[in-house]
């Protein structure tokens, strides 16, 4: 075995010697390591590499010479060899690379060149050497850019930004961007002047840069850049005079798409500028969709008065009927401020705008997807595949009651239930409800002839004369909900309820005023207004007949700002005694109030800043509710967390105890905390214009369910509910089912409902299938077996044919009547056991306004159905994407009329037809194409 040599190092005599003479030869070694890599890279430089190097080493001893002259041509050739460099998308280019070690020698030579046009060119070509130093020298491209403007002579202006490339131009955005958040602003808008600016230039010079970047990357592509760019410089709305036909639509499509993530005002400015690109193109059913989302009347009668086209002027008459605009808007008003005779329009228009062709249609609908049969009660429970046959005494009068909500929810629209319309004579099934359940029963019948306004009338008329109070009262209510969103000339709603609103029986009296104000929802009728105002203020009626009085004009005037109602409902909160504030009523006025707000933002500030003056605790349930109504929609992320600042709080209820027989301070009443259950609603009132915002809402929900207090976790499932209405989500259904079996019976209560909520008319199978096995469970609980059925209810609402999910248009409008429906109803659940348990179960009809058919239809320009091949499938976000990408997944090919889902989107399979609507959903007009046999020639 040869033995091994070991070197056994020899310690350092003197330790802080050794440690001196470390950084030394660490620095000689870096010294030389960086010869060594600078003659490496000249070695390893191609020939052709290296005589451009040579070249451009050359071109900046020129500038430096005294010779003036040398430096035009020098400084051409530098920018010559600059702009033609090629290099790959993930190298610098040559060029770049090999000045960057001469960039700081060049600065201080500009400093020392008098100003001139050379100087100009010397200032334009640092400006791009200084992208490759931006980390060290942050906003020198666009110093030396602004520089070089400033120096260039007005008959040679500098080159465009573009001509460097589309990396510089970016460079440039960025620097922008960073330099005008920079600046400070006084509060009229005016620059400060400050010592710290750097980059020379005002505030319009920045702007006018901008544009030029903007320009070149709109043609370039590259339009989500462009708009933000403009946006980062507050001047979006100058986008309007950059685009083309060729880029307008991607920009509109992301400028809408922003809208939601934008803070107020900035998202109202983002809505005005791309409907005035809409407009420019003549893209009116676009246009009259964001004017409708404005919610601003000369602009929504500008838009419905530009096209020349009568099948477009239907078409957009379709699509103000679907948002239940006032059709007083689009009259044009005389020189006087009246409406003259020539402003009336004409018979057909109104016809559309009036939405009296929804009834046929929707029966026509019926009858093509064959479900016009109407269904029994045992079709919708299908009770023997419910697990656990009930053997215990069910109380048959609430049976009978879920009934007649089941029957009228399954059958509406169709105007053929078994139980009332096709009931025998004698109608025996109102007379198998007792008192209030009577009032539910006939009301039924006006959910069963839904919009049907000719044949429903006649038949509610008989119960009018009915003996009982309770179901004339009934059907003074069905009288409004067949009324629901359809304005007939005959105005027989008003002419029929008007009379009872004087009457004294208090069911007469709030069928009626509830009836006209589910009739005029959204209507904005003063004549309507002067009817019902007088019993908001009268301190002599019951704190219910005023509270119900502010929630139907709430619905008529809702989203309008009305300031006389909303002066009149805040004159009684002041007014009113402590004693009437406290019922459970209350809630209902504030809910109209906040109505009036609904989608309006700050416009509501002077309202909310009047009832926090306000001593009585319902002062802070209407702040609560009147904020989340004004954000309702907007995906607002600060609302969000002010409503859930809200949420954070324990109220004590519990009086305060007296500490002995002396103490005389008088006993504080128990503390209110429903706010925090509005507040829980608001959340999702506030998350649900808007997907992501909406998903991270159940986040916050879940969270709300642990730790809330009992309250908090009763409104949970409404605003799971609300959040998600109509659009029975996977994860949602799971959460509901589980919060179904909560302890808490008024949770499970909550959940249970909120499960038919979000299964609205889908019929979908698996909530079905839970509500079965719910029956089984609750077979021995009345209350919770009574919300089980409406929910089964809801689910087969229409037979599958109806929607409550309040937003349309491809999912970009809020329809306000629909938003107001749901609310009302919600309202109700924050206290079921005194509202939907108790007696006013007919507070489900607050429903009918967010009712609306999910499908599609086709028609000729006279208005006649056509059938046309279309994809059904779910709906792709395509903004911002390259190309032309498919804007469904999955898609199925049908014949229309077809079934809509919420997530759904609809296009035509072919080119045969030519489409007046923007989105394939609702009444759509089309046109045959008149180049399209001879393109089938051509495949032939």
């Amino acid at each position: 075995m040869i033995p091994t040599k070991v070197t056994i190092p020899v310690p350092s005599k003197d330790p802080k010697k050794k440690e001196e003479e470390k950084p030394e030869q660490d620095a000689k070694a870096a010294t030389a390591k960086k010869i060594k890599d600078e003659e490496k890279d000249g070695e390893d430089l191609s020939e052709e590499d290296l005589q451009l190097k040579n070249e451009l080493e050359m071109l900046i001893e020129r500038l430096r010479e005294p010779n003036t002259e040398l430096y035009r041509p020098a400084l051409e050739t530098l920018r010559t060899l600059i702009r033609t460099s090629t290099s790959s998308m993930t190298s610098v280019p040559k060029p770049l690379k090999f000045l960057h070690p001469h960039y700081p020698a060049l600065q201080s030579l500009y400093e020392t060149w008098p100003p001139s046009e050379n100087k100009s060119l010397f200032a334009d070509i640092l400006s791009v050497l200084a992208m490759t130093y931006s980390d060290t020298q942050p906003r020198g491209t666009l110093r030396y850019r602004l520089l070089s403007a400033s120096l260039s002579p007005a008959d040679a202006p500098l080159s465009e930004p573009g001509s460097w490339g589309h990396e510089y131009v970016r460079h440039l955005a960025a620097e922008l961007g960073e330099e005008y958040n920079s600046r400070e602003f006084d509060e009229e808008g005016v620059e400060k002047v400050s010592e710290k600016n750097k980059v020379p230039g005002t505030v319009d010079d920045l702007r006018n840069l901008a544009i030029e970047c903007a320009t070149f990357l709109l043609q370039h592509n590259a339009e989500p850049d462009a708009v933000d760019l403009l946006e980062e410089l507050e001047i979006v709305d100058r986008i309007v005079e950059l685009v083309d036909d060729n880029t307008y639509e991607r920009v509109c499509q992301y400028m809408i798409r922003c809208v939601n993530l934008l803070p107020p005002p900035d998202d109202i400015s983002f809505l005005r500028t791309t409907h005035e690109i809409y407009a420019k193109h003549n893209k009116f059913p676009e246009a009259l969709s964001l004017s409708i989302r404005l919610g601003d009347a000369d602009l929504i009668r500008k838009d419905f008065n530009a096209p020349a086209n009568p099948a477009m002027k239907k078409q957009l008459a379709f699509l103000l009927a679907r948002a239940q605009v006032p059709k007083e808007w689009l009259e044009t008003p005389g020189e006087d401020g009246m409406d003259d005779g020539e402003s009336e329009l004409p018979e057909d228009l109104v016809e559309c705008l009036s939405n009296t062709r929804l009834s046929t249609q929707f029966k026509e609908f019926g009858k093509e997807l064959n479900v016009l049969e109407p269904k029994s009660l045992e079709d919708v429970y299908k009770s023997h595949l419910e697990n656990t046959r009930p053997t215990a005494a069910v109380d048959s009068a609430k049976a009978n009651l879920a009934g007649t909500f089941v029957n009228a929810f399954v059958n509406a629209g169709f105007g053929n239930d078994k139980l009332m319309a096709k009931a025998e004579e004698g109608n025996s099934w109102v007379y198998k409800n007792k008192d209030h359940g009577m009032l539910s029963a006939a009301a039924s019948l006006g959910l069963s002839l839904l919009w049907d306004t000719d044949e429903g009338l006649s038949q509610v008329d008989k119960y009018t004369y009915s003996s009982e109070e309770y179901i004339k009262a009934g059907a003074l209510l069905a009288t409004g909900i067949l009324n629901t969103g359809v304005r007939t000339e005959a105005d027989a709603a008003l002419a029929l309820l008007g009379e009872y609103v004087e009457n004294k029986s208090v069911p007469l009296k709030t069928s009626a005023i509830i009836g006209l104000g589910l009739a005029y929802a959204g209507s904005q009728r003063e004549d309507v207004m002067q009817l019902l105002l007088p019993y908001v203020a009268d301190e002599s009626l019951s704190m219910e007949i005023a509270s119900l009085t502010s929630l139907a004009l709430g619905f008529i005037f809702v989203g309008s700002g009305n300031g006389e109602i909303a002066s009149t409902i805040l004159q009684t909160l002041m007014e009113r005694e402590d004693k009437q504030l406290d019922e459970k009523w209350a809630r209902y006025m504030a809910l109209g109030l906040g109505l009036l707000y609904l989608g309006l933002q700050d416009a509501s500030d002077a309202t909310i800043a009047t009832l926090q003056a306000i001593e009585h605790q319902v002062s802070r349930l209407a702040v609560v509710i009147v904020d989340m109504c004004s954000f309702a929609g907007t995906g607002n992320v600060l609302k969000v967390q002010e409503l859930l600042h809200y949420c954070d709080e324990h109220i004590e209820k519990t009086p305060k105890e007296k500490k002995d027989e002396k103490d005389t301070t008088p006993e504080e009443p128990p503390k209110d905390d429903t706010f925090q259950a509005f507040a829980v609603i608001g959340i999702a009132l506030v998350a649900m214009g808007e997907d992501i915002g909406a998903e991270m809402s159940l986040r916050q929900f879940n969270h709300l369910m642990h730790y809330g207090e009992p309250v908090i976790r009763k409104a949970v499932p409404l605003a799971l509910g609300l959040v998600s209405a109509s659009n029975p989500q996977l994860s949602i259904m799971d959460t509901l089912s589980k919060y179904s079996h909560d302890s808490d019976l008024q949770v499970a209560l909550n959940a249970i409902f909120a499960m038919g909520l979000i299964g609205a008319g889908t019929n979908n199978a698996r909530l079905a299938q839970m509500l079965r096995q719910l029956a089984g469970y609750y077979y021995k609980e009345p209350d919770c077996l009574f919300m089980v059925r409406i929910a089964q209810g809801l689910v087969h609402m229409g037979k599958g044919t109806l929607t409550i999910n309040p937003f349309w248009n491809d999912r970009t409008i809020m329809g306000k009547t629909a938003v107001a429906g749901l609310l009302a109803t919600l309202t109700a659940f924050t206290d079921a056991k005194s509202f939907i348990l108790e007696k006013y179960h007919w507070m489900l009809y607050f429903l009918v306004p967010s009712m609306y058919p999910r499908f599609l239809i086709t028609m000729d320009e006279d208005l006649n159905n056509i059938s046309v091949s279309v994809r059904v499938g779910q709906a792709v976000d395509v903004v911002g994407q390259a190309g032309k990408p498919r804007t469904i997944s999955g898609f199925q090919t049908h014949s229309t009329p077809v079934r809509l889902g919420t997530t759904e989107r609809a296009e035509l399979a072919t080119e045969e037809y030519i489409p007046y609507a923007h989105v394939l959903e609702g009444f759509v007009i089309v046109r045959k194409n008149p180049g399209w046999e001879s393109e089938d020639k051509m495949d032939i």
